[in-house]
């Protein structure tokens, strides 16, 4: 598999997803990470249902809560702009990892995203290791990566 099937996607900008200045607003872009995160791990091969609760699947035994995220915007992104956006997963440590999303419009960098979650047992809510299926897409990122970010 290819790592630009499932770290490089793409997004058009809605009208939905702009404020009243016309231009993408600042919680969207937040908001375009972590879909692009999910969708990365389902082309991947890995179900949204194994990962996050409330799908039809069984819920899983470890929850990732996000325990920071952040956000830098570098250019306007407007209605209609056709949008690039590179992940990069990134391990912390063994129970905590990171998601860089670089997004870009005709390759100028137009903003870039940072989610970091921790895992936690989902009965006891105490910090344990990753889930084996975001190890595997973690180090298939690495091995994989399309270009540094």
């Amino acid at each position: 598999m290819n790592a630009t099937d499932w770290l490089q996607l793409s997004r058009t900008v809605r009208f939905s997803d702009t404020d009243a200045a016309g231009v993408v607003h600042f919680q969207a872009i937040l908001g375009w990470c972590h879909q692009a995160w999910e969708e990365s791990l389902e082309r991947y091969g890995l179900d949204a249902g194994t990962i996050f609760p409330g799908g039809r699947n069984e819920p899983p035994s470890i929850a990732l809560p996000i325990v920071h995220c952040d956000a830098n915007f570098r250019a306007p992104v407007l209605m209609g702009d056709a949008l690039t956006i590179r992940l990069q997963p990134r391990r912390l440590d063994l129970g905590s990892f990171e998601v860089i999303s670089q997004i870009q419009r005709d390759q100028q960098d137009v903003a870039r995203g940072c989610i970091r979650h921790v895992a936690i047992d989902a009965n006891s809510r105490r910090r344990c290791e990753l889930p084996d299926g975001i190890e595997r897409w973690i180090e298939a990122s690495c091995l994989g990566q399309i270009q540094p970010l």
